[in-house]
């Protein structure tokens, strides 16, 4: 792709994620043009319509969720409740609630379904770990962990530091863990 294509589309990127992030997934592509600064044609050139947008999107944060993941998993300098912990204060930096509003509609993107599992898969993998060295409570399974902490973290406003976020993890925290 040339410079100033590639340029392009990441100003695309970066403008629908303010603009989706303030109105909404069903903002204009006009807006969403007019914020990164090019015509509507530059934009359809790059995305033929808003689903494929949305899910450059949801496939580039998902990305980034897993390599960072898969990352910080492989530290053996931590605990697995620490990697959690990393895992969820990273997921603050995605736009992890257009993801989850996406979804339920992604079926026929075979490529974001297997992003989801994966990251599902690694966030299940991390909390079972954490509960066989103990820092995790055992009674709770990883899946329910894990849809607990998807729902805790992948809304509009979540942040690392916000009550539901604190209870949540407070609740997964063994007594006397990590």
């Amino acid at each position: 792709m040339r410079a100033d294509a590639q340029r392009n589309r990441e100003l695309i990127v970066v403008a629908a994620l303010e603009v989706f992030t303030e109105c909404g997934s069903e903002a204009s592509m006009d807006r969403v043009a007019r914020a990164a600064g090019l015509s509507v044609g530059a934009l359809y050139r790059h995305f033929p319509d808003r689903q494929a947008l949305l899910e450059h999107i949801a496939t580039d944060a998902l990305t980034d969720l897993l390599e960072f993941g898969r990352a910080a998993a492989a530290a053996l300098d931590s605990t697995r409740w620490e990697v959690l912990l990393r895992l969820v204060a990273h997921c603050m930096t995605l736009p992890l609630a257009m993801v989850k509003s996406l979804a339920g509609a992604t079926g026929h993107n075979a490529g974001l379904e297997a992003l989801i599992d994966a990251t599902d898969t690694l966030f299940e993998d991390v909390a079972r770990e954490a509960q066989r060295e103990g820092s995790m409570r055992a009674d709770v399974a990883p899946h329910a962990a894990i849809g607990v902490l998807n729902v805790a973290v992948c809304r509009p406003g979540a942040r690392f530091d916000d009550p539901l976020v604190t209870v949540v993890l407070d609740g997964l925290k063994a007594p006397g863990g990590a």
